[in-house]
């Protein structure tokens, strides 16, 4: 390889969201020659392509590896790797929990001064710092702190900034839970409604396992404050009723297509699309395609749902 086949390699993939197996391999392939080969990268080339390794090995939960290149990153200067080394700690991803570690990340990026290059990995790191006091992780547990900075991002995201906008999922889904609370069950469903459809929109091009945890956790948020209906059902109310045995049906492209969900005898909900089994309903979103495409990327063409049993 040289510097000009990685350029175009590089390029090709920049502003793509959704690759192949065959694209992300060759995307890999590139970008760690580029990190063996530091004297050819260009001034701060070699931190970006650190924090981008870093990232797609976070997405493919090759989390020792995602790990390597963050804090490689880091310490060639990186902020957006404080971001990424936080959740890394906060959720044990290589097998240890380290809450310190994780609120020191988080806390690093929430108080630097920066500019708006910053303010996308500030608010992420804010509400994350915010979740450490409802918890009590690592600080003193502390409802009330943990209010006042959603509430805070929650004005802050009225503005319609982009950075706000791409995060108003998680502002959102914190504040409906605060207003549900408080009592006010209509103003939290409807918080919680616009939060499933930013996740929609999300899956669509990027099929990420944290969104899907995320569109589950809000799905099942609202079939507690409202009756499921099926007349509205759509792909992902499958989180909410295929954790009872059902058999749900929907067209794609004139063509019936089958989901059962069925109670293995180790306890454990299996799912099956036509004629082929997952172990779980994450295991079924994560690994299912239509037509080569992710089944969240064709959301908009599935129809006729119908619960069968």
């Amino acid at each position: 390889m040289n510097r000009e086949q990685i350029d175009k390699i590089l390029m090709k993939y920049s502003d793509k969201s959704s690759l192949t197996k065959e694209e992300e391999f060759e995307l890999i392939e590139s970008l760690e020659y580029m990190i063996a080969h530091k004297e050819l990268a260009y001034k701060g080339e070699y931190t970006s392509f650190c924090e981008w390794l870093g990232g797609i090995y976070y997405d493919k939960k090759m989390f020792e590896l995602a790990l390597k290149y963050y804090e490689l990153a880091e310490m060639c200067g990186s902020r957006w790797a404080w971001v990424g080394l936080g959740y890394i700690w906060y959720y044990g991803r290589t097998g240890n929990r380290d809450y310190e570690k994780a609120f020191n990340y988080f806390n690093k990026m929430a108080t630097y001064g920066g500019d708006e290059v910053d303010r996308a990995n500030k608010i992420e790191a804010r509400f994350k710092i915010a979740d450490m006091y409802k918890n009590g992780y690592f600080v003193e547990k502390d409802y009330e702190k943990y209010k006042e900075i959603v509430e805070q991002l929650y004005e802050e995201s009225k503005c319609g900034d982009k950075d706000y906008m791409y995060f108003r999922a998680e502002i959102y889904m914190r504040i409906a839970k605060i207003r549900e609370k408080q009592g006010n069950i209509d103003e939290a469903l409807n918080l919680y409604w616009i939060a499933r459809d930013d996740l929609k929109n999300r899956l669509y091009t990027n099929r990420f396992f944290g969104t899907l945890n995320m569109i589950n956790w809000v799905v099942n948020d609202i079939y507690r404050l409202m009756d499921f209906d099926v007349t509205e059902m759509d792909l992902y109310d499958l989180y909410y009723l295929l954790k009872n045995e059902h058999l749900v049906t929907f067209l794609y492209k004139n063509k019936e297509y089958e989901i059962e969900s069925k109670l293995s005898d180790d306890g454990d909900m299996n799912i099956r699309f036509n004629d082929k089994w997952y172990r779980s309903i994450d295991d079924f979103f994560i690994k299912t395609d239509l037509n080569g495409e992710s089944i969240e990327h064709e959301y908009n063409l599935l129809e006729n749902w119908r619960i069968v049993r």
